[in-house]
């Protein structure tokens, strides 16, 4: 079996547990995804699964991932994710999130985080800025980033205002702690990157 599934960011809800405590959590839609390719060590030079997740028209999608999909018998799907690491299974196979996960699985979950544009250094870096009295004319700007004379120039990797967000984020060890299998929803504990109903990918720990 794969070792993660795709998946799409629902949102966030506190639910309780059978103690009466409050769980903050995420909810998840998981799967179902379907096994679009299986790369071997003969052909591509490692062993992998690939998964197709997500409903779409055939006409948003170009002849070749068309063809792609049409050769595993699978019907046009949005987003394909590679996986190592699995077991046995079969080109064109369902496979569900009650397949891998149960209540109380350690996971992580990978996702694009919310994207801020161009910011400056307070925000990107958590720069602390100068006086604000009258005349400072020093307050949110990052400061001096050059050295002396010698060597005469900025150093790579200056901390600097610039695109801040929309980055691969993985957040680990997140706890399960509850599965509606009738409409594919895994609930998680804690946060996860990205907005609503943006694609991610949750992987079994262990």
């Amino acid at each position: 079996m794969a070792k993660g599934l795709i998946g799409r960011k629902v949102g966030m809800a506190n639910i309780f547990d059978a103690e009466g405590k409050m769980i903050t959590v995420t909810v998840l839609e998981i799967g179902p995804c379907f096994v679009s390719q299986l790369k071997t060590v003969d052909k591509e030079g490692y062993d992998s699964v690939q998964l197709a997740f997500g409903e779409i028209k055939e006409k948003n999608l170009s002849k070749a991932e068309r063809g792609h999909l049409s050769k595993s018998g699978v019907s046009p799907l949005a987003h394909l994710v590679e996986f190592r690491n699995f077991g046995e299974t079969t080109l064109g196979s369902q496979i569900k999130a009650t397949d891998l996960f149960a209540v109380g699985d350690k996971v992580k979950v990978s996702g694009r985080s919310k994207g801020k544009g161009t910011q400056g250094v307070v925000k990107r870096h958590g720069f602390s800025g100068g006086p604000k009295a009258h005349g400072s004319r020093f307050q949110r700007h990052p400061g001096s980033i050059g050295s002396n004379t010698t060597p005469a120039r900025v150093f790579k990797g200056m901390r600097m205002g610039g695109r801040t967000g929309f980055v691969n984020v993985t957040v680990r060890n997140l706890k399960v702690v509850k599965i509606q299998e009738a409409d594919n929803l895994v609930f998680v504990s804690g946060s996860v990157p990205g907005r609503d109903n943006g694609i991610v990918t949750i992987e079994k720990l262990g």
